[in-house]
Protein backbone atom coordinates (compact mmCIF):
# COMPACT_ATOMS: atom_id res chain seq x y z
CA UNK A 1 0.00 0.00 0.00
CA UNK A 2 1.13 3.66 -0.10
CA UNK A 3 2.14 4.74 3.64
CA UNK A 4 2.18 8.67 3.73
CA UNK A 5 3.94 10.95 6.20
CA UNK A 6 4.54 15.01 6.23
CA UNK A 7 4.15 15.09 2.50
CA UNK A 8 6.52 11.73 2.13
CA UNK A 9 4.73 8.96 0.52
CA UNK A 10 6.02 4.96 0.84
CA UNK A 11 4.62 2.88 -2.10
CA UNK A 12 4.90 -0.25 -3.43
CA UNK A 13 5.01 -1.27 -6.82
CA UNK A 14 5.32 -4.12 -8.70
CA UNK A 15 6.14 -4.71 -12.00
CA UNK A 16 4.61 -7.88 -13.93
CA UNK A 17 4.52 -9.17 -17.64
CA UNK A 18 6.08 -12.38 -19.85
CA UNK A 19 9.59 -13.30 -19.87
CA UNK A 20 11.44 -10.85 -21.76
CA UNK A 21 9.13 -8.35 -22.11
CA UNK A 22 11.61 -6.15 -20.34
CA UNK A 23 10.66 -5.98 -16.69
CA UNK A 24 14.08 -5.15 -15.46
CA UNK A 25 15.16 -3.35 -18.41
CA UNK A 26 13.08 -0.49 -17.28
CA UNK A 27 13.79 -0.96 -13.42
CA UNK A 28 17.43 -0.66 -13.92
CA UNK A 29 17.20 2.42 -16.23
CA UNK A 30 14.50 4.31 -14.19
CA UNK A 31 16.83 3.69 -11.19
CA UNK A 32 19.90 3.22 -12.03
CA UNK A 33 20.12 5.12 -15.68
CA UNK A 34 21.43 1.75 -16.80
CA UNK A 35 20.60 -0.71 -20.13
CA UNK A 36 22.12 -3.63 -20.38
CA UNK A 37 21.74 -5.21 -23.70
CA UNK A 38 21.38 -9.07 -22.55
CA UNK A 39 19.58 -9.18 -19.42
CA UNK A 40 19.38 -12.47 -17.26
CA UNK A 41 16.21 -13.27 -16.16
CA UNK A 42 15.05 -12.67 -12.88
CA UNK A 43 14.66 -15.42 -10.27
CA UNK A 44 11.59 -14.77 -7.97
CA UNK A 45 11.67 -11.55 -7.97
CA UNK A 46 14.35 -8.30 -7.59
CA UNK A 47 13.60 -5.51 -5.45
CA UNK A 48 14.41 -1.76 -5.75
CA UNK A 49 13.86 1.55 -4.30
CA UNK A 50 14.00 5.04 -6.05
CA UNK A 51 12.70 8.22 -5.22
CA UNK A 52 11.14 11.24 -7.08
CA UNK A 53 10.21 14.11 -6.29
CA UNK A 54 5.82 15.04 -7.59
CA UNK A 55 4.70 18.50 -6.82
CA UNK A 56 4.57 19.14 -3.12
CA UNK A 57 5.41 15.60 -2.21
CA UNK A 58 8.10 13.03 -2.20
CA UNK A 59 7.35 9.24 -3.28
CA UNK A 60 9.92 6.41 -2.62
CA UNK A 61 8.96 4.07 -4.35
CA UNK A 62 9.81 0.38 -3.42
CA UNK A 63 10.17 -1.96 -6.53
CA UNK A 64 9.28 -5.41 -7.11
CA UNK A 65 10.90 -6.36 -10.43
CA UNK A 66 8.79 -10.07 -10.92
CA UNK A 67 10.44 -13.09 -12.84
CA UNK A 68 7.97 -13.51 -15.64
CA UNK A 69 8.36 -17.13 -16.02
CA UNK A 70 5.21 -19.18 -15.82
CA UNK A 71 7.04 -21.44 -13.07
CA UNK A 72 7.53 -18.34 -10.70
CA UNK A 73 3.78 -17.45 -11.57
CA UNK A 74 2.10 -18.68 -8.23
CA UNK A 75 4.85 -16.29 -6.22
CA UNK A 76 3.53 -13.28 -8.03
CA UNK A 77 0.73 -12.66 -5.17
CA UNK A 78 3.04 -12.53 -2.61
CA UNK A 79 4.72 -9.22 -4.82
CA UNK A 80 1.64 -7.50 -5.62
CA UNK A 81 -0.41 -8.13 -2.41
CA UNK A 82 -0.65 -4.76 -1.16
CA UNK A 83 0.78 -3.04 -3.81
CA UNK A 84 -0.38 0.86 -4.79
CA UNK A 85 0.88 0.49 -8.04
CA UNK A 86 1.38 -1.90 -10.50
CA UNK A 87 2.94 -1.78 -14.45
CA UNK A 88 2.24 -4.16 -16.66
CA UNK A 89 4.24 -4.71 -19.47
CA UNK A 90 4.59 -6.58 -22.57
CA UNK A 91 6.57 -6.22 -25.59
CA UNK A 92 5.56 -4.51 -28.76
CA UNK A 93 7.60 -6.90 -31.07
CA UNK A 94 5.20 -10.03 -29.65
CA UNK A 95 1.19 -10.86 -29.48
CA UNK A 96 1.64 -13.77 -27.08
CA UNK A 97 3.38 -11.01 -24.61
CA UNK A 98 0.15 -8.99 -25.20
CA UNK A 99 -2.08 -11.57 -24.38
CA UNK A 100 0.08 -12.70 -21.27
CA UNK A 101 -0.19 -8.58 -20.10
CA UNK A 102 -3.93 -9.27 -20.37
CA UNK A 103 -4.26 -12.45 -18.28
CA UNK A 104 -1.93 -10.33 -15.18
CA UNK A 105 -4.51 -7.26 -15.69
CA UNK A 106 -7.40 -9.35 -15.37
CA UNK A 107 -5.74 -11.26 -11.79
CA UNK A 108 -5.07 -8.21 -10.63
CA UNK A 109 -8.54 -6.92 -11.05
CA UNK A 110 -9.71 -9.82 -8.98
CA UNK A 111 -7.43 -10.42 -6.41
CA UNK A 112 -5.16 -6.53 -6.35
CA UNK A 113 -5.51 -4.04 -4.40
CA UNK A 114 -9.06 -2.14 -5.26
CA UNK A 115 -7.30 1.42 -5.49
CA UNK A 116 -4.15 0.19 -7.37
CA UNK A 117 -2.55 2.45 -9.84
CA UNK A 118 -2.31 0.25 -12.89
CA UNK A 119 0.13 1.33 -16.11
CA UNK A 120 0.22 -0.53 -19.45
CA UNK A 121 3.55 -0.71 -20.90
CA UNK A 122 4.19 -1.35 -24.28
CA UNK A 123 8.20 -1.82 -24.03
CA UNK A 124 10.87 -2.20 -26.74
CA UNK A 125 9.44 0.95 -28.78
CA UNK A 126 12.33 1.28 -30.71
CA UNK A 127 11.77 -1.52 -32.77
CA UNK A 128 9.16 -0.10 -34.42
CA UNK A 129 10.36 -2.20 -37.34
CA UNK A 130 9.19 -5.73 -35.67
CA UNK A 131 5.69 -3.90 -34.22
CA UNK A 132 3.28 -6.41 -33.58
CA UNK A 133 0.75 -4.91 -31.21
CA UNK A 134 -0.26 -1.64 -32.25
CA UNK A 135 -0.19 1.32 -29.95
CA UNK A 136 -3.97 2.25 -30.63
CA UNK A 137 -5.01 -1.64 -29.86
CA UNK A 138 -3.25 -1.09 -26.42
CA UNK A 139 -4.59 2.23 -26.20
CA UNK A 140 -8.13 1.11 -26.58
CA UNK A 141 -7.32 -2.10 -24.18
CA UNK A 142 -6.15 0.58 -21.24
CA UNK A 143 -8.74 2.90 -21.41
CA UNK A 144 -11.62 0.25 -21.51
CA UNK A 145 -9.89 -1.68 -18.11
CA UNK A 146 -9.08 1.14 -15.91
CA UNK A 147 -5.08 1.77 -16.95
CA UNK A 148 -3.01 4.70 -18.54
CA UNK A 149 -0.85 3.34 -21.32
CA UNK A 150 2.67 4.44 -22.59
CA UNK A 151 4.59 3.22 -25.13
CA UNK A 152 8.31 3.09 -23.62
CA UNK A 153 12.12 1.69 -24.37
CA UNK A 154 14.64 0.98 -21.82
CA UNK A 155 17.13 1.11 -24.55
CA UNK A 156 16.67 4.77 -25.38
CA UNK A 157 15.10 5.50 -21.92
CA UNK A 158 11.91 6.95 -23.93
CA UNK A 159 8.88 7.41 -21.90
CA UNK A 160 10.89 5.37 -18.87
CA UNK A 161 10.76 8.27 -16.50
CA UNK A 162 7.29 9.49 -17.52
CA UNK A 163 5.44 6.23 -16.67
CA UNK A 164 7.31 6.21 -12.72
CA UNK A 165 6.29 9.92 -12.67
CA UNK A 166 2.79 9.38 -13.89
CA UNK A 167 2.49 6.51 -11.44
CA UNK A 168 3.46 9.22 -8.54
CA UNK A 169 1.33 12.16 -9.71
CA UNK A 170 -1.93 9.05 -9.51
CA UNK A 171 -1.17 7.69 -6.30
CA UNK A 172 -3.94 8.37 -4.15
CA UNK A 173 -2.91 11.29 -0.97
CA UNK A 174 -4.68 9.15 1.59
CA UNK A 175 -5.73 10.56 4.55
CA UNK A 176 -3.53 9.70 7.18
CA UNK A 177 -4.89 6.57 9.11
CA UNK A 178 -6.12 7.13 12.63
CA UNK A 179 -3.39 4.97 13.94
CA UNK A 180 -0.83 6.19 11.55
CA UNK A 181 2.22 4.55 12.89
CA UNK A 182 0.11 1.15 14.22
CA UNK A 183 0.81 1.66 17.96
CA UNK A 184 -2.58 1.25 19.28
CA UNK A 185 -2.99 -1.66 17.04
CA UNK A 186 0.10 -3.32 18.29
CA UNK A 187 -0.45 -1.99 22.06
CA UNK A 188 -3.69 -3.50 22.07
CA UNK A 189 -3.35 -7.24 22.79
CA UNK A 190 -0.70 -6.19 25.75
CA UNK A 191 -3.24 -3.77 27.19
CA UNK A 192 -5.95 -6.14 27.22
CA UNK A 193 -3.62 -8.62 29.03
CA UNK A 194 -2.35 -6.10 31.75
CA UNK A 195 -5.95 -5.31 32.06
CA UNK A 196 -6.90 -8.58 33.01
CA UNK A 197 -3.83 -9.22 35.39
CA UNK A 198 -4.40 -6.34 37.25
CA UNK A 199 -7.75 -7.10 38.11
CA UNK A 200 -8.22 -10.52 38.67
Amino acid sequence: MATIGHNNLNAKLVLLGDMGAGKSGLVLRFVKGQFLEFQESTIGAAFFSQTLAVNDATVKFEIWDTAGQERYHSLAPMYYRGAAAAIIVYDITSSDSFTRAKKWVQELQKQGNPNMVMALAGNKADLEDKRKVTAEEARVYAEENGLFFMETSAKTASNVNDIFYEIAKRLPRAQPAQNPAGMVLVDRPAGGTRAASCCS
